[in-house]
């Protein structure tokens, strides 16, 4: 009996050895395996999107639920416009009422422009008038020294004269007040073309309010959570929505000093995620932090200086993502994989990952 036992106890006891020998050089081959490759813990995460209404207003209807998954420029709320389509009415009317004023104008800037012209034209006349009456003043003058003209008719040229200079300086004030009056219904017209680009710009900022009130999906992605409800008054930059981009998805994870200073952006990585082991998504590295994690924030010695992290970012592909797009899912934990040595092989379960 007893020599059974030492028996049992001698093949115990070499069974131990082998199965540590086993465990012991199974840790030496992993550990060789992974030799060049840094690792850290993390989770699935994706861009996030908040659609929210540009102006304030009541929520008509919500066209999604949660989950769905939307493109881009789809519709998936819209807002109530009644009060916008009453706005833009009035803005049409102040636009067409404008144009009018515009014609308005111009019309009163021809009526102006001819009464100059008569103006004109009747100074001109006047300068003719003066013209003979000073030469005929000139005659009857010359002929007075004769005897030949009565000194009453000399008097009378004369006056015919001043009253005809009379008439042109007046005829001449009246063109200027023409040309004045010209001037004004020409800012009269400028004004009224103020005017209808105001009511333009009216116009084109109530008709870009509704164009807004349908709110559309910025880019392809999932529907995460409905924020607000239909008939819910919703405040100008509220929230009616939350949406995922899934085709923009990475892993946040960290890694020691000593690791992250031997990384770059661009670095080839490997995730792998806990509820699908099986299978190995490729990633790039396209974040590391310039700043440290973790306590110490302030780092006085070597020792301390080893205990600090930096965040890190893999990317995944968005030609992958397309084609496992009903598979994306976010929150899921995992593990990444990044080679801090770029000649470093990537071991035999890391070896072969999803391809596009």
């Amino acid at each position: 009996m007893n020599r059974y036992w030492k028996i049992a106890g001698g093949v115990a006891a070499i069974a131990a050895v082998l199965y540590f020998g086993w465990q012991y050089r199974a840790a030496q081959i992993a550990a060789e395996a992974m030799k060049g490759i840094a690792s850290g813990n993390g989770r699935i995460e994706a861009v996030e999107i908040d659609l929210a209404a540009r102006t304030a207003g009541r929520l008509k209807e919500v066209l999604v639920r949660e989950g769905d998954y939307v493109e881009t420029d789809q519709v998936v709320a819209r807002m109530d416009i009644e009060q916008l389509e009453a706005q833009r009415r009035e803005a049409e009317a102040q636009l067409t009422r404008a144009r009018i004023g515009i014609e308005t104008a111009q019309s009163l800037v021809a009526q102006r422009q001819a009464e100059k012209n008569a103006a004109v034209a009747t100074v001109a006349q006047d300068q003719v008038l003066l013209q003979s009456a000073q030469k005929r003043l000139g005659r009857s003058t010359q002929l007075s020294t004769s005897g030949s003209v009565s000194d009453q008719t000399v008097d009378d040229d004369r006056a015919r004269v001043d009253g005809a200079a009379a008439t042109l300086d007046a005829g001449t004030a009246h063109v200027a007040a023409s040309e004045a009056a010209v001037t004004t219904s020409q800012a009269q017209v400028m004004d009224a073309k103020a005017v209808v680009q105001a009511a333009e710009a009216t116009l084109a900022r109530i008709n870009a309010d509704l164009r807004d009130s349908d709110l559309k999906a910025p880019r392809n992605g999932r529907v995460q959570y409905l924020v607000a409800q239909p008939g819910e008054i919703v405040a100008a930059g509220g929230r009616v929505l939350n949406m995922l981009d899934v085709g923009d998805v990475y892993m946040t994870f960290f890694l020691s000093t000593e690791n992250a200073g031997r990384i770059a952006v661009g670095s080839e990585a490997r995730i792998v995620l806990d509820a699908a082991p099986q299978y190995v998504i490729p990633a790039r590295i396209s974040f590391i932090s310039d700043v440290a994690q973790f306590t110490p924030k302030t780092v006085e010695t070597q020792e301390e200086r080893a205990k600090l992290m930096f965040r890190i970012r893999a990317q995944v592909s968005r030609e992958l993502l397309q084609k496992y797009l009903a598979q994306v899912k976010t929150g899921l934990p995992g593990r990444a994989y990044v080679k801090t040595d770029p000649a470093a092989p990537w071991p035999a379960d890391l070896a072969k990952p999803l391809t596009p």
